[in-house]
């Protein structure tokens, strides 16, 4: 009985060495639980505390500069833990390419730019002068003589004759058509060379594939018809040309009030003409191989660069 109570207190002695005995990691990471845990801190030392703060230090100031980075460039994602952030970087929207354009060849471009720049009020700038105290008849403006009188027997005779069968071209569309040159011949017939003439009544009226005019056909001192003349060019260097043709196309409408080649305006004329004396061919490109159908007298040919060809 008596060994009992001194067994007892050498076990509480062996207890009490061990746990002196502990290692000192042990007793240290127990000490730092219990300086670091939410209640404990406020009875920690001086020491302890600025070791605290020393600690935590960095972990303010990355979240600082990270917080301070312009808004413009970065975004933050939002997130549940403020340990982790995820940065995205944002752009400006990638400027869509121009649409491919088909069209977009020099010959067009030279004709914008030429239709740029001219209009239908600028023109060519070859108004007809003023005459100012000059004894004559300002043809841009006055109607003198239209209506005046009748030519005589023998000019009307010549202005109104049948027209040459022989004379008469076809397009190949079959339009029928006299040549300007024939209408120059039967005028220089009748009033003789130097007897009649053209007087502009306005300045060029230039668009982007048109040139177009207004004359008046004036006949041994009198005005006796109205008429605008146009042309299509396809080039700014065929202008010149283009005014030139202007001008005999005018020339044409002209004479239509003086009765010459009234015939190919008759739709029962063309018909007939068209019948009996044009023909309709299948043609071939000779460069293209293009085939397409025209309308020719029936006493000419295919011209180059066409080729007879079946269909």
């Amino acid at each position: 009985m008596a060994t009992a109570p001194s067994r007892r207190g050498l076990s509480l002695i062996v207890s009490i060495h061990s746990s002196r005995a502990a290692p000192i990691s042990y007793r240290i990471s127990q000490s730092r639980s219990f300086i670091f845990s939410p209640i404990s801190s406020a009875f920690a030392t001086g020491n302890v505390r600025s070791a605290t703060s020393t600690a935590t230090a960095p972990k303010a100031t990355s979240t600082t500069s990270t917080a301070s980075k312009p808004a413009t460039t970065y975004r933050a994602a939002p997130s549940t833990s403020s340990t982790q952030r995820t940065v995205v970087p944002t752009f400006g929207a990638a400027a869509e390419p121009p649409p491919p354009t088909a069209r977009s060849t020099s010959v067009e471009a030279a004709a914008k730019q030429a239709q740029a720049q001219r209009s239908l009020t600028n023109g060519l700038g070859d108004e007809p002068p003023e005459l100012v105290g000059v004894p004559a008849i300002d043809w841009t403006r006055s109607y003198h003589g239209l209506g005046g009188g009748a030519f005589t027997k023998e000019q009307q005779d010549i202005l109104l004759a049948p027209i040459e069968q022989d004379d008469v071209e076809v397009k190949p569309d079959g339009l029928l058509y006299l040549p300007e040159i024939k209408y120059r011949r039967i005028l220089n017939r009748v009033f003789g060379p130097g007897g009649w003439g053209l007087a502009p009544r306005g300045e060029s009226i230039v668009t982007g594939k048109l040139i177009t005019r207004e004359y008046g056909l004036v006949v041994q001192g009198r005005l006796v018809s109205i008429a605008r003349g146009e042309q299509q060019y396809f080039d700014p260097d065929g202008i010149p040309t283009a005014t030139e043709g202007c001008k005999s196309n005018a020339l044409m409408r002209c004479c239509k009030d003086l009765g010459i080649a009234s015939e190919l305006w008759d739709p029962r004329f063309i018909r007939k003409f068209t019948k009996d004396l044009t023909k309709e061919v299948w043609v071939e490109h000779v460069t293209t191989k293009k085939k397409r159908k025209v309308v020719l007298r029936k006493d000419d040919t295919v011209r180059y660069p066409f080729k007879e060809s079946k269909m």
